[in-house]
């Protein structure tokens, strides 16, 4: 099982996209834990948006499209701030 995440900034409110092949709530401890530069920068971190794919290729290609304008418009429009 696969999952692509959105996270929110507790401290300056920006998104953080990713996928992961881990329990989202044990890889939203890790970017909270600082797991790189970003993280550490912006932590901490809250999950805004979930979705789940049976395999990878489909998650990679959503994770893509949220990362995009059409994604970052679709994010806007339909995921609570």
């Amino acid at each position: 099982m696969f999952a692509v995440y959105v996270l929110r900034s507790l401290k300056n409110k920006k998104r953080y996209i990713g996928y992961t092949s881990k329990n989202p709530l044990e890889r939203l401890n890790e970017h909270n834990r600082g797991c790189n530069k970003w993280s550490r920068e912006n932590k901490p971190f809250v999950i805004i948006h979930v979705e789940e794919y049976t395999n990878k290729e489909e998650a990679i290609q959503r994770e893509n499209f949220l990362k995009s304008g059409q994604g970052r418009k679709w994010l806007d429009e339909n995921i609570e701030n």
